[in-house]
Parts: structure tokens; sequence; C-alpha cells
């Protein structure tokens, strides 16, 4: 069992050997100690922690991304996300003591957290370390042998990850496996015991495909058209802001990034004033040259944004300029958009930004439910009445109020989508529970006070044995029964001592 650093080379194999490598690992327990996961965990933050400026130059050479931009999403993000695990992994990993019923007073109720087993994490592009290697830390955290898969899109990022785990994490447990559709495709025929795929709604129905061949649990993290709903009462300025920065950051390439927005045409023309002064501000006249700026991951998403702006000549109101050299898409806002434009079918994955004008809440909902659930849904409003409206009736992952993207930030908020924007839920402990099995356990005594009780149980059947099961099996809801044992114990000790204090008096009486 190795618990430093491991061998510096990874070892080459395919992915049936490297998938075997890990299971044989598992099976030998390697991964379950407290001890082992959490050196590894301590490891991985080391390498971190040397390689942030490593991990910030593939990002800048895969998505042209500045350094605010890489540290605080992906760098910093992993960084505090892990040393929380650290912390707390003992208290998570501790079993379990639910409430228990009358009938079972005198027995341990326990649930236990179980590793799953060999775990496959598939990473996505636009945030290629954040979301491969959160999720890998969360296996490991759960006692899992892990394979992971870094995008073959964000190349840089693939090729560090693939370089530097081996030589901080144990090579026998957590392998990193390299390639493109074809490795990925091989990975799914192999069995695993638990999925955690982050990426499009279309390679998400092959990876669950896949995977139900083996019955094996998944997580999909997806994404999909997340709305954004402005009502008059908002404050405009403050308002673009959020949404600008939310849109724009990552060039658009979020799957948390709002997609379209939903106000009236009286909001609209606000927003569009307010967004020329915000951007200006923030990326000066030349957008291009901005060094804050992202680029478009590659040549065939920038054809399939292009295609998008080009279909929307007649409704830009800021910016439309791209350059195929560069990968870059300016950032653009589309007005007077309905449900059946191009730009409204799929997800933009990009830096445009379309509105969709309602004439109130009402009909941003009925918009809203009239498609796929979206993994976000962010509603600017004063108004606690439209609030609720909205929280009530629409369904989405999640939801955030008078702000974009910030939820991630709030590690007690589970993350996961809905529908077609996904399945399952990780960060913070979420993120630690998803990759753990709850394992309940009765664990009954020979107490002959216990089998007394439950003697009715066995034949010959009576009708007083019945009356006697139902009496104990019926539920109860007064006080909790939690402190019961400790309070019979507390009696019989208390009428204990009152004997001894009686026999002694009486004897003290007799001399």
């Amino acid at each position: 069992m190795s618990l430093g650093i491991a061998n510096s080379k990874p070892k080459q194999q395919n992915v049936a050997e490297a998938v075997e490598r890990a299971r044989d690992a598992y099976n030998r327990g390697v991964t379950r100690p407290l001890k082992w996961r959490l050196q590894q965990l301590k490891n991985l933050l080391r390498m971190y922690e040397e390689n942030q400026n490593a991990m910030i130059e593939a990002l800048r050479k895969d998505l042209r991304r500045s350094k605010m931009e890489s540290v605080m999403l992906e760098v910093a993000y992993l960084i505090n996300d892990l040393r929380s695990i650290i912390h707390n992994l003992e208290d998570w990993a501790k079993p379990e003591k639910p409430e228990k019923g009358f009938v079972n007073m005198l027995d341990d109720v326990v649930i236990y957290h179980d590793p799953y087993g060999v775990t496959l994490v598939i990473g996505a592009w636009n945030y290629p370390l954040q979301l491969l290697l959160l999720p890998m830390s969360g296996a490991i955290a759960g006692g899992n042998a892990v394979i992971v898969k870094p995008s073959e899109l964000a190349t840089a990022c693939a090729a560090f990850v693939a370089e530097t785990i081996p030589k901080y994490l144990d090579n026998d447990a957590i392998i990193v496996v390299e390639g493109g559709p074809q490795e990925t495709t091989e990975l799914l025929k192999q069995k695993f015991d638990y999925i955690f795929f982050t990426g499009g709604t279309s390679i998400g129905k092959i990876v669950y495909e896949a995977a139900v061949k083996n019955l094996t649990p998944v997580t999909l993290e997806l994404g999909g058209k997340s709305p954004v709903y402005i009502d008059n009462t908002a404050d405009i300025m403050i308002t673009t802001k959020r949404v600008l920065w939310g849109k724009f950051i990552n060039a658009g390439q979020t799957c948390i990034a709002p997609d379209y927005i939903l106000c009236t045409k009286e909001t609209q023309d606000k927003f569009v004033a307010a967004a020329k002064k915000v951007l200006q501000e923030w990326y000066g006249p030349e957008p291009q040259k901005s060094p804050d700026f992202a680029r478009i991951i590659n040549s065939r998403h920038f054809s399939r944004l292009q295609a998008l702006v080009d279909a929307s000549k007649d409704k830009i109101a800021i910016g439309g300029s791209y350059d195929a050299n560069d990968k870059f898409v300016e950032l653009t806002v589309l007005t007077n958009v309905v449900g059946s434009d191009k730009i409204m079918q799929d997800e933009i994955f990009g830096p445009i930004l379309p509105i969709v004008p309602v004439e109130n809440a009402y009909e941003a909902i009925k918009f809203i439910n009239e498609r796929e659930k979206p993994l976000v849904l962010y509603v600017f409003s004063k108004s606690d009445k439209v609030l609720s409206q909205i929280v009530d009736n629409t369904s989405s992952g999640g939801m955030c109020v008078n702000d974009t993207m910030m939820h991630l930030a709030v590690e007690s908020l589970p993350f996961g989508g809905v529908g077609a924007s996904g399945l399952g839920a990780y960060h913070g402990k979420k993120t630690f529970e998803t990759f753990t099995h709850k394992k309940s356990c009765l664990v009954k005594n020979f107490s002959p006070i216990g089998e007394k009780l439950a003697s009715g149980r066995y034949p010959p059947y009576t009708d007083g044995n019945l009356k006697m099961l139902n009496l104990l099996l019926r539920k109860r809801f007064g006080p909790s029964l939690k402190f019961l044992p400790y309070l019979l114990c507390f009696a019989v000790g208390a009428g204990l001592s009152y004997g001894i204090f009686a026999w002694q008096k009486a004897l003290s009486e007799d001399s």
C-alpha cells in the first residue's frame, strides 16, 4: 500500500488493463483505509499548490484564459474545495446513527458509507481541470479506485493531468487514461461501479446507455439553456453587470452561463443601453485585444457559433464580429428574439446573449416550462411575489436570485441538473456522498428482554402474539425515543441506588 508519492512515470497500458489494475488495487483493500485516502488527498493538494503556474499556463494554451479567471474558476476553487474535504473527511466518513422506533429501542441502527469500488470520471473541455479533478477528489475521499479521462479537446490540460498525477498519487488506484472518442468508447465497454460524466446532453445519453448495461449508477452533469428573468423592479445596472459577467466569462463556454434573457421590451432597452457602457468599461473599444477575454476551444465550435451569429444578423444590438484565425467571437447581444429562432434551439455555449421579450412573469414561466428543464434558472427582481411565482411554478437543477454563477461558491448547496440538464449532484459534502453508498445496518444483541419482546413473531401464531407485535410495531409520533435507553438505564440505576440506600438505612436502624 502506497501512502506517499507514487512513481514519477505513469505505467503504459491499454484501457482494459488500466481498469483491471484499478480493480485489483480496490479488491486488495488499498483504497479503503482513511489514512490512505487522507494521504492521497494531501498529496493532491500539494500537487495543486506546487503546480499553480503550470495549471494557469495549460488553461491559457487551451482557452487563452486570463490568469484571473483561471485562478478564480479552477485553481483556487480546486484548492479550497480540497482543503474542505481534508478537514471534514473524518467526520463525513463516520457511521451515522439515525433515529429508531420503539421496536428497535434496544438495538443499534447504523448507516455506513461504503465506497462503490472502481469509478470512472470523464471530464469536460470548458473547465478541463476543475470538472475532472474535483469529482476525482470526491471519489478518492469515498475510498474508491479511480480512472480519470481528461477531455482530448483541451490538449494542454490533458497533458498536464497525465504527466503530473502519477508523480503525486498512487499509480495503481488512480489512473489517467488519455485519448479521444475511441478510448472513451473502450472505457464505456468496461464494467465500472460508478460513472461520473460532465459534458453535453448527446454524449451524456451515450454514457447513460452504456451504464445501464451493467446497472452502473451514474452522475450526469450536463447543461441546457439556462434562462434569466429580469423584471422591472431590478436594479438594471447591477443586473446587467452580473448577467454579462456570468455570460461572457470563459467566452460563454460555461454550462451554467445565462443562455438567454426573458424581460419586457422596456427592460430590454434599458439592459442594452447599460450593457454597452459595461462592455466598453470592461473590454474597451476593441474586445479582441483585451487580455481578459478567452477564446473558443477549437475551429468546430467556432464555426457553430459563427453560424448562430450569421443567422441572427438582423437582431444584433451589440457586437456581432468574429475572427476565425483567432477563434474569437465578439460579445454579442441579440434583441427581439423569438422561440423559433435558430439561436433558441440548442444551448449556445458561447458569448452570444439573446433577449426574448415577454409581458410578465406569467409569460416567462410559460416560456420556460415549454422547454427542457434548465440546469440553472436566474431571477432578477426585488419582488418576493415574483420570486415565489417562479420558484413554485418551474423546475430546474438550481436557482440563483439577483446574481449569476455565484451559487457554485456555496459549498453547502448541492450542484446538479434535473431531466435533460443532468442526473445527480455534487460539491461540498455532496461530492463525498455521491461516491459512497449508504449501507444500512441493524445490529441486534442477545438480550433476553429483547428476545422476549420479539418472541411473538415465532410460530405457533396466535391472536395474542399478533396483538403484541402490532403494539410494538405501531408508529408513534410523540417525543423522540432516541434517549429512551439512557432514560431506562438511569431509572434502573436510580432504583438500585434507592434500594441500596433503603437497605443501609434498615441495617442502621436494626443496629
